[in-house]
């Protein structure tokens, strides 16, 4: 068994570094651009006279550097052919998006905004595989040229795990729906022409079916942004939202009726296990800078890194990334293996392993990286409070810790049947 990455990825991986350093860089440095990276970020990203929000300057400087990524046909490296991608595999985006946050902060990959030379396009898929030819035509080029925004509305102020418990509610009228609720951590709706809003149409509180996805105009009557929330690390963008008897045709339907949950799920594994190795590589970061700092420091006349103290802690956590890696790798490769439907049955339990154990490090990388570098480690002027209050998000958004180590749980007691027999790698 080779457990080596394929040339061809690796070959692609010296090909972003050499993009990145011909215009990104550049970019990144010019106009004092890197206000945005530098222990000014907070301040310079965050417009805190309006509710929070990012800036305008610091949201057209992602945009500029996603513009340069699509011309260099980087962007879209996930996507299919038809919608100007290269089908970039599970294994490729994992190994790209492990590299790409092991180079610390930059504009090459602001994960606090899931931005990145090579993108991410969830829900333009979504709609290819759950949406009318109408549906398709009308949003699709949109989303991934970036003229159309897609906000995403399931949680709610008193649901968040418990998604088939929500209380929000559409109802059949002439001509089509009136929906009203609430929703919570709205995400991106500043910049949303749409959000898609999950509503009970029919069944049961708790029933997975009978919850419908609809595609609402954020300008619609009664479509109302109540709030931003502020967060641990901002600007936020995360917004309560509510609905009152807000009107949507029967074409705003996006799927089947009441069968709304299987587009939410629909990106579940790959985003998973795309986040799994984007906290992996942000945590080698945390541990390389370490070393590096370890190395150099020399309080008492000797080098900080001969003290088991400063070493043990650090060579802990190396083992733990050198072993996720692999699985996270294996993982990915297995995804690649499989149709959609048969990476959520077989592999659904060693996604979610990947995910959290891997934000679960990157946060313990990033304290003990503050704790090795003392006092600069705590400042604004090294990067490792960023991450941690970052990757601390990844712990209970997309599923917490705790869901998916429950989703763990019932494979392996069997509350969860498999659609079928392991490719390879099987845990049982």
């Amino acid at each position: 068994m080779n457990f080596s990455l394929p040339a061809e990825i690796l070959d692609y991986l010296a090909e972003l570094d050499a993009f990145i350093e011909r215009e990104i860089k550049p970019l990144e440095q010019q106009d004092d651009n890197v206000r945005f990276f530098d222990h000014r970020r907070e301040w310079a990203r965050t417009d805190f006279e309006a509710g929070g929000l990012p800036r305008k300057d610091w949201e057209a400087l992602l945009l500029e550097a996603r513009r340069r990524a699509d011309k260099a046909g980087h962007l879209r490296f996930t996507l299919p052919r038809e919608f100007g991608g290269s089908e970039g595999s599970a294994l490729a985006t994992a190994a790209i998006r492990e590299h790409l946050a092991s180079k610390g902060l930059g504009l090459h990959n602001d994960l606090q905004n899931e931005s990145s030379i090579v993108g991410s396009f969830p829900w333009a898929l979504a709609i290819r595989d759950f949406g009318t030819r109408e549906q398709q035509h009308a949003y699709i080029p949109g989303l991934l040229d970036g003229s159309i925004g897609l906000a995403f509305g399931l949680t709610e102020p008193d649901h968040g795990s418990d998604a088939t418990w929500m209380e929000t509610t559409a109802r059949r009228v002439e001509g089509g729906w009136r929906i009203d609720g609430e929703k919570m951590w709205n995400s991106r709706v500043h910049t949303a022409s749409f959000d898609l809003i999950f509503a009970r149409t029919d069944g049961a509180r708790g029933d997975a079916q009978g919850i419908t996805c609809f595609i609402v105009p954020t300008d619609a009557d009664g479509f109302k942004v109540e709030e931003y929330l502020w967060t641990f690390n901002m600007p936020t963008d995360h917004a309560r939202v509510s609905l009152t008897d807000v009107f949507v045709p029967d074409s705003a339907v996006l799927g089947k009726v009441g069968q709304g949950l299987k587009i939410a799920q629909h990106f579940v594994h790959e985003n998973r296990i795309r986040q799994a190795a984007s906290s992996l590589g942000a945590a080698q970061y945390c541990i390389d800078e370490s070393v590096k700092y370890a190395l150099e420091r020399r309080p008492f006349g000797k080098a900080l890194a001969v003290n088991q103290a400063i070493q043990w802690p650090l060579a802990e956590l190396q083992t733990e990334a050198a072993m996720l890696r692999t699985f996270i790798r294996e993982t990915a490769w297995l995804m690649d293996q499989l149709a959609k439907i048969e990476v959520a049955e077989q592999l659904s339990d060693r996604v979610a392993m990947c995910n959290y154990r891997a934000n679960r490090l990157a946060c313990q990388a990033a304290d003990q990286a503050i704790q090795t570098h003392g006092g600069i480690g705590y400042s604004r002027h090294k990067p490792f409070e960023h991450i941690y209050r970052h990757h601390r998000r990844y712990r209970i958004t997309e599923g917490s810790d705790e869901i998916q180590i429950r989703r763990i749980a019932a494979h392996m007691f069997g509350f969860i049947k498999s659609g079928g027999s392991r490719a390879a790698g099987s845990n049982r």
